[in-house]
């Protein structure tokens, strides 16, 4: 099975040795996304929604760069610090997948990269 690594400068590069996403198998896995904008590499301002909207953009991003959307989106993880922002995550989260309801899991944490409040990965279907 061939694996392709994939890379959009619309979502932060990768801060480790990873890439922004891989396909294989018919499928796009993504690396988890911080809250991170990638023309700056810094963490936006705002509280766990403002953090959450970012996460999601890059995500985005990273799917519209493999042919994908959200209604391709099969699978998302959330990682959370704190679980009293599960709400607020919640909502953004919802108002981007609209009426795709994916599997998906949502784990505390007990901390994130560059002390961020939320990290989403997910796993398409490839068009």
């Amino acid at each position: 099975m061939a694996v392709e690594y994939l890379h959009t400068k619309d979502a932060p590069e990768a801060i480790g040795p990873y890439s922004q996403a891989t396909k294989a198998g018919g499928f796009l896995f993504t690396a988890g996304q911080i809250a991170l904008d990638p023309a700056t590499t810094q963490v936006v301002a705002g509280d766990v929604a403002a953090q959450c909207e970012r996460v999601m953009t890059n995500l985005g991003a990273v799917l519209k760069q493999a042919g994908c959307e959200w209604k391709d989106v099969v699978k998302t993880t959330i990682f959370l610090v704190d679980m009293t922002d599960f709400a607020q995550v919640n909502e953004v989260y919802a108002r981007y997948l609209g009426d795709t309801k994916p599997a998906r899991s949502t784990v505390a944490v007990a901390g994130l990269p560059r002390g961020v409040r939320v990290e989403i990965e997910c796993v398409a279907k490839l068009p």
